[in-house]
């Protein structure tokens, strides 16, 4: 009896795509009429990995006027489209990754994000490797985003499979994966992943 594959689960902003630099950009955009801005060195160590409504209340507290957030969250979906629009410009994700995710065919594998549907699905699709993932979480979809395990725990049941392998770079989404009881891989870049998970792997 031939040994299941193990199941892969990837993280999608740093893991799958360096995609981190077009999340603050378009932010930016959208703020900026209302006098609300956010340096890269703050928006990494601090907003990396946190809900989107999150991110907002947090701008306003500290904006000069600070906003309330019904101010700010109807920015969202204006958020989302221009961050659409802005990826189709492609090769967000390394060649080197595509390569990887040719290579794990036979793997049951999932995309577990916290950004939308709206937002990442399109990504994947321009990019030519949705049709490489099984299945996919998005933050949208679920009642309890990173740190909650439920991102997690919700992949491994629509893969069929109590055990996975995670893919995080971020503190809550490392959180997530391991109080889901997954294996976590810890990515600092996305450059690092073909590397990372073909050693896991034993991988050529």
């Amino acid at each position: 009896m031939l040994k299941q594959k193990p199941a892969i689960l990837f993280d999608f902003d740093g893991v799958l795509a360096d995609t981190e630099p077009l999340h603050w950009e378009c932010w930016n955009a959208v703020l900026s009429p209302f006098g609300v801005s956010i340096s890269w060195q703050n928006y990494v160590d601090h907003c990396v990995g946190i809900s989107d409504r999150e991110f907002l209340e947090t701008m306003g507290r500290h904006a000069n006027p600070p906003r309330q957030i019904d101010e700010l969250w109807p920015l969202y979906p204006q958020k989302k489209e221009l961050l659409r629009d802005r990826a189709m410009s492609g090769n967000l994700i390394l060649s080197e990754t595509r390569r990887l995710l040719q290579d794990l065919a036979g793997h049951p594998m999932a995309v577990v994000t916290s950004s939308s549907r709206l937002e990442i699905e399109a990504i994947l699709k321009n990019e030519k490797v949705f049709h490489l993932f099984q299945t996919a979480v998005y933050g949208d979809e679920v009642a309890n985003l990173k740190p909650n395990p439920e991102p997690y725990l919700t992949a491994m049941q629509k893969l069929g499979v109590t055990q996975a392998i995670a893919l995080e770079d971020s503190g809550p989404g490392k959180q997530s994966a391991r109080a889901a009881g997954c294996e976590l891989i810890e990515v600092n870049h996305a450059a690092e992943v073909p590397q990372l998970l073909r050693d896991r792997l034993q991988l050529a």
